[in-house]
Parts: structure tokens; sequence; C-alpha cells
């Protein structure tokens, strides 16, 4: 696992990049990285918002007290399946019901249901990986069923949660961690973060900036809100973070040609390169771009990570190492290093702590960074 490396060599030797069947022409030093938690993965599920944004608090717990502590994935990702189906029916089935979510519906849990720690709730319920396919169609049926009825029966919820406790295991009301008993709202608390500490960003045209926006994307089924920045800001935010000690929650594309899922590298390609014997040669992202991209669906929400930290190539350009949520034996020991134009083009929205909003962006919008209250 990296973390707290300076100046260090990272190599990607013969692991495939795409279609290239050559060695890596990426050869990376390590300018910064913060501490994280070892590398988890998702299993065969649609929850890499809640794995990636469980690890970006676990940092921030590191980064606070110094403590590391593995906290569970699945207690929220119960709660928030729990949350959608809520929705679901009271839109009378024409409200999206799936695994996805955002990182600003895990701060969510966290202070309205609190936080359980891994080794108490992993929602495996003694499976050897994640896999929530049979679940979400389950939870599914269930839900049209009682749709198909004239009226909704009161006691749905409990039928649901036994649904959940099937396929993930119970919840336990109370439990006992490092010789001390909890609830999973004093366990929370007793963590030192708290979820109005931070805030999402992104960066698009069809709202104004400096304000904040409903993100269009189908995972946004809550109805989130984003402060909405100049692209060259967003960057600033990142970077401004990463220097003062602070990761970023990240959510983006990784569809593209340029991502490579095995390589650990991913760049923004020109239309036509491909990776070959030496670096690509990368698009120019411009706001336009990034708007017109994102109206066309070319960009798409399909994944968040973690970043922590900044790395540079051979010829002295800039990557995001981003910790993935795949397993440790997927790209450089379970990270990725996405390039500074993949970042500018590619990112759908950021999460931070407001502590690490540069100046030059926080005059901008000092009124503005109570976050409107969930929907």
């Amino acid at each position: 696992m990296l973390k707290k490396i300076s100046l260090l060599l990272v190599v990607i030797g013969a692991a495939h990049l795409g279609n290239a069947q050559s060695e890596s022409p990426f050869k990376f030093t390590i300018v910064k990285n913060l501490e994280a938690t070892e590398v988890k993965s998702q299993g065969n599920t649609g929850t890499c918002w809640s794995f990636s944004t469980t690890s970006f608090i676990e940092s921030e717990i590191l980064r606070k007290t110094g403590k590391k502590i593995d906290l569970s994935e699945i207690f929220v990702v119960r709660k928030i399946y729990l949350e959608k189906a809520t929705l679901y029916l009271r839109y009378h089935g024409n409200a999206i019901f799936s695994q996805g979510a955002l990182a600003h519906d895990l701060m969510h849990v966290m202070k309205t249901y609190g936080m359980m720690p891994e080794e108490i709730y992993n929602g495996k319920n003694n499976a050897a990986v994640h896999n929530h396919t049979e679940l979400e169609q389950t939870l599914k049926s269930y839900l049209d069923s009682l749709l198909k009825k004239p009226t909704i029966e009161p006691h749905w919820k409990e039928r649901f949660e036994t649904i959940l406790d099937s396929y993930l295991g119970a919840c336990p009301p109370v439990f006992k961690y490092n010789n001390a008993l909890y609830n999973s709202m004093t366990f929370a608390a007793s963590l030192g973060v708290y979820p109005d500490d931070y805030i999402g960003f992104t960066s698009y045209t069809h709202h104004p900036f400096y304000d904040f926006m409903d993100l269009e994307i189908p995972d946004n089924y809550s109805h989130g809100k984003y402060l909405n920045v100049p692209l060259d800001q967003l960057m600033e935010i990142i970077n401004n973070s990463l220097a003062n000690g602070y990761t970023v929650e990240w959510d983006g594309d990784v569809s593209e040609p340029g991502f490579a899922r095995k390589g650990g590298a991913a760049v923004l390609l020109k239309k036509g390169e491909q990776f070959g014997d030496s670096l690509p040669i990368e698009d120019v992202p411009t706001q336009e771009l990034r708007q017109a991209t994102f109206d066309s669906h070319e960009t798409t929400d399909d994944h968040l990570m973690h970043i922590t930290g900044i790395a540079k190539d051979q010829k002295g350009n800039t990557y995001y190492i981003t910790k993935n949520s795949w397993g440790d034996k997927s790209g450089i020991n379970g990270y990725v290093y996405l390039s500074e134009n993949y970042i500018k083009m590619k990112t759908v929205s950021i999460y931070i702590h407001k502590n690490a909003i540069p100046a030059s962006v926080k005059s901008h919008m000092e009124s503005l960074l109570v976050i409107p209250p969930r929907p």
C-alpha cells in the first residue's frame, strides 16, 4: 500500500494498458501521498460510492486522530437501500432503485444513522465476497409487488429489513468495540469526524458559477447540492486540498479508452491515439468541452474513488494518485494514476473538507458555505 511516500519511483512493468501489448511507457515519481487505509474490494456490487467515501472518512480520521479505523461500507449501503425504497414507493415506481449513490449519501447516513466498524458488520453474511446482484433484484421485486396492490401495506419496511438481513446479516443494535459499548450513533460520534464539515464541488456551465446546483446524474437520487465553480478553480481546490494534507473524494468517468484498468493509469487520449511504447498524446480539456461531453453523455458518472496524492511521469506531467475499490491486485497495488488532463475533463464532482477550500475560491462564496438541507 502506498502512503506517506515521497520521491519514490514507480514503474508499471509488464501490465497491459488498454489494448497495448507492450511494456507500459509510464514511470512515475511520487511527489506527495497522504496516508490511507488498506485497499478493499467492492466485489460484484455497484457500491463504489460507499467504499470510496468510507476510505475518504478513514483518511480524515487518520489526519485528525492518527487512528486507523476500518469502517463498514455495507452498513451505509443498507441504510441507503431503505431510503431509496421509500422514495421508489412514494413516486409509484417512477424513481431509481439501484445500488448506486454518491458521497453526500454517506455523509447523510453518518449524520442520521451513525456508523459501524467493519469487524462488527461486514455485510457479507458469511459470503466470500460482496455480491448484490440478486439482493437488488429481490428488493426491487418486493417493492414492485407492493405497488401492484391498491394501497401500500403499513409494515412493508419490516419485510424489507428482513430481506436485507438475509443477504447482508443483521445489524446489532449495540456492540462492543475496543472494550467500549456503542450503538451506531455513539460510535459515529466517537470518530471525531463531522459530516457538516464536508462539501461537494462540480464545474458545469448550464448552471451559474458560485452557486449550488443539483447535479443531474442518475445516482444523485437524493438531489444532493454541489457548489459550481469554473474548471480552473475546481483544479485549484483539488491541489490545495492535497497540499494541505486533505485527501479528496472523486466521482467521474472511467469508461474512457484512456482508462487502463489493469495498468493503473488513465490519460485523456486524443481521438485515434492509442497506447504504445511511448507516452501517449493527450487531448486538451476546456470548460466548453467538459460541458459538451457531459451534455452528450460522452462523460458519464461511472465510478467514485479516493484521491490521496500527486505523482509526475518522466516528462514532468502531473498525475493524481487515486485509491480504487477493485482490490489490491488491480492497477498499481489497487491504485490508479489519473493524469491532470483526465481529471480536468472526466471529473463529475469532488468532495472535500471545508478547510481545504483555497482563499481565492472562498472569497466568491463565503455566504454559500452552509450546505442546503437534504430534501
